[in-house]
């Protein structure tokens, strides 16, 4: 299977072709990027698709990172995604961000349990927890970081993400200390190719995964004229 992995949630714009039967990424392209995805990210994947010496038509499905990110990166790559999908007729699927942050952990079967934790500013953080064989243990969620440090009492754990050293700066005192930080500007792009390999098209929609509604608001001035109008 040939998958194209797109990935502008956060401070990357990477893609990467993956052909699972070889076991190893054709192609991969990962740039530090804080903004301007939508710029940067067409030219990228035109490139790495010919590193990786195929056309479109010869991907088996496109794999995007969903969020939790940036509002406008993770507009730009799902854009891309679906369009490359629509063009192609081939499937695309969603991949969440913090599952791509935890994919390279599981994959090394610890006992430790793993918390992927992305900085939602604020002093507040996207995370969710996962055993060793990655099995969910909290959900994911946005939260105060008082409340993602409150899963130290799952024991010993592996941080990974942008706010890992964040984390771990506050962890508590009285608790076991994490065994490993992985701070991570963005997820790795070949992870997110090997998860969307394993994902059902049915069941990972490649649209976004907000955890939380955009900053942006209807003023009440314009809700209330709406109301007024409607019949």
């Amino acid at each position: 299977m040939l998958i194209l992995a797109i990935d502008t949630a956060l401070e990357a714009c990477a893609a990467c072709v993956l052909d699972t039967a070889a076991g190893k990424p054709v192609a991969l392209e990962s740039l530090p990027m804080p903004r301007g995805h939508a710029e940067a990210l067409m030219p990228l994947i035109a490139r790495v698709i010919k590193d990786a010496g195929i056309g479109f038509d010869r991907l088996d499905r496109i794999a995007v990172t969903t969020g939790p990110g940036s509002f406008t990166g993770l507009r730009v790559g799902l854009s891309a995604a679906r369009g490359i999908a629509l063009a192609a007729s081939k499937p695309a699927v969603g991949v969440t961000t913090l599952s791509a942050y935890a994919a390279p952990l599981v994959s090394e079967a610890s006992e430790h349990p793993i918390i992927s934790a992305i900085d939602a500013r604020h002093d507040h953080v996207y995370f969710q927890v996962v055993g060793g064989n990655g099995n969910s243990l909290i959900r994911p969620r946005i939260a105060p970081v008082a409340e993602a440090l409150a899963a130290s009492r799952l024991g010993a754990p592996r941080l990974v993400g942008n706010a890992a050293k964040l984390l771990a700066e506050r962890w508590p005192a009285q608790a076991l200390p994490p065994v490993k930080i992985e701070q991570q500007p963005a997820p790795d792009i070949m992870w997110v190719a090997w998860l969307g390999a394993a994902a059902n098209p049915n069941t990972a929609p490649a649209r976004p995964y907000y955890l939380r509604a955009p900053d942006a608001k209807p003023q009440a001035g314009a809700v209330a004229r709406a109301t007024q109008a409607a019949p």
